[in-house]
């Protein structure tokens, strides 16, 4: 088993400012049996209502500096964060020890099998 956190904004296509990556890729890796949800500055209220309108269960939505909290909750084989910026997604994830991925690195990982 996999988990893949999302940053939102610069890194979805639903974020503000938009990013690269769409929902069909999200609903793709999580067909696939990936661990999914969002680490993100937007409130956690507000990131379930995004994964909501675009009917995607999510397994987490929390906060930046919540991953290490993700990690001890999820046993999984590789732990990924997806953002895109160096000191709010790059630094945490990797002191989380989740590998870190920007955007455009996602968009050519061989996530589906």
């Amino acid at each position: 088993m996999k988990l893949i956190s999302f940053d939102i904004d610069g890194t979805l296509t639903e974020g503000d400012p938009p990013g690269i990556l769409t929902m069909d890729l999200v609903r793709e890796v999580k067909a696939q049996g990936f661990l999914v949800g969002s680490c993100s500055d937007r409130p956690i209220s507000a990131q379930r209502a995004m994964w909501e309108r675009h009917g995607i269960p999510v397994d987490f939505a929390v906060s930046k500096h919540m991953l290490p909290d993700v990690k001890s909750q999820f046993e999984a084989s590789v732990y990924y964060h997806i953002g895109d910026r160096e000191d709010l997604d790059k630094k945490p994830a990797e002191a989380a020890g989740f590998e870190f991925l920007w955007p455009h690195e996602a968009v050519d990982m061989p996530w589906l099998e």
